[in-house]
């Protein structure tokens, strides 16, 4: 059985969550920390941090210490992982004893990744640490029959990653991770609003384009958007208007690599699987599942259904949670 000190962590590059049997997800925090340089203080971690970005003095920094889906910051990550832990602990009350804790990491991550990732969760006051493929929590945490003979697709599109993975009886099949995910889409944002019109927005401004007017490679009725940002000639602040289609065409590249990456997957199945494919479909989890009109330009493309996951942005934490009942079958040594 679980008790209630055993946790699920997704450590995503854009959000840190915890999950617990008994609570569901505890915690839900953006994977962000505020460090003060002139003494290396951790003054804010999460959604205080977030808000911190691109609006502190120059002694106080934002990081977002994962990058890619690893860690990039090793002493920030675990200061991070300690601040959540502890967070976590007081909602859910196990601050006594130490947490068993089962952590996912990117399908695409080295040996030495791996580890980082396991020492950061150990360091931060783990009892004992599990690693977890990331596809597989996320089919686990989309009720796929992982445990199961027959093929799960996920497609899970995070921050930093995008996963592609065939599951069956509890292992990866076969799987694509590459290093694209919502991140990329900003950074398309930005680059493109100041190529075309010499203005510069900042992370947080190029997301909400994303969420609001940002679609996939498919027709739709036009929106537009008035952003902000500061024009590079002037140096002043100025105003321009977006369109949904100019947004699209800014994505369309990464968009394309993400296809890509399925296409790849699906062609390296084992031909036994393939029917199970044509018949289940693809299952889209992750922040990006959520792009306007993704599933229907997915499914166009690969001829196959594409279903979107019941909760896409807490599957892997809530698979990280209910991996621990047969996790003796998805243990990933830690080498």
């Amino acid at each position: 059985m679980l008790s209630s000190s055993e946790i699920g962590i997704d450590l995503g590059t854009a959000n840190i969550l915890v999950y617990s049997k008994n609570k569901g997800i505890a915690l839900n925090e953006p994977s962000v920390v505020a460090i003060d340089t002139s003494t290396n203080k951790v003054l804010a971690v999460g959604h205080e941090a977030k808000e911190m970005i691109g609006k502190t003095p120059g002694r106080i920094v934002a990081i977002r210490p994962l990058k890619e889906g690893v860690i990039a910051d090793y002493d920030t990550t675990t200061e991070m992982i300690r601040h959540v832990m502890n967070k976590a602990s007081k909602k859910l009350g196990f601050a006594i004893r130490k947490p068993n804790v089962v952590v996912c990491t990117p399908s695409g991550s080295t040996s030495v990744e791996r580890r980082a990732i396991h020492d950061a969760v150990k360091n931060a006051g783990a009892k004992k640490v599990h690693l977890i493929e990331e596809p597989v929590a996320a089919a686990i945490g989309a009720d796929l029959p992982v445990d199961e003979p027959v093929a799960n697709v996920i497609v899970d599109i995070g921050g930093g990653s995008t996963e592609v993975a065939i599951i069956s009886f509890g292992g990866v099949v076969a799987c694509h991770s590459i290093r694209i995910g919502g991140d990329r889409l900003d950074e398309d944002i930005i680059q493109h609003v100041r190529k075309e019109f010499n203005v510069l927005i900042g992370e947080r401004t190029a997301e909400q384009i994303k969420i609001e007017i940002g679609h996939a490679l498919i027709d739709h009725e036009e929106l537009t958007m008035d952003i902000r940002g500061r024009d590079l000639v002037t140096g002043l602040p100025k105003t321009i208007t977006l369109t949904s289609y100019e947004v699209r065409d800014a994505m369309k590249e990464s968009l394309l690599h993400i296809l890509e990456a399925i296409r790849a997957t699906l062609e390296s199945s084992p031909a036994e699987l393939s029917g199970d494919i044509v018949d289940r479909g693809v299952i889209l989890t992750g922040g990006g599942a959520l792009l306007n009109g993704i599933q229907e330009w997915i499914s166009k493309e690969i001829f196959v259904p594409v279903h979107l996951a019941p909760s896409p942005l807490e599957s892997v934490a809530i698979g990280t949670g209910r991996a621990l009942k047969f996790i003796d079958k998805l243990q990933t040594a830690v080498k």
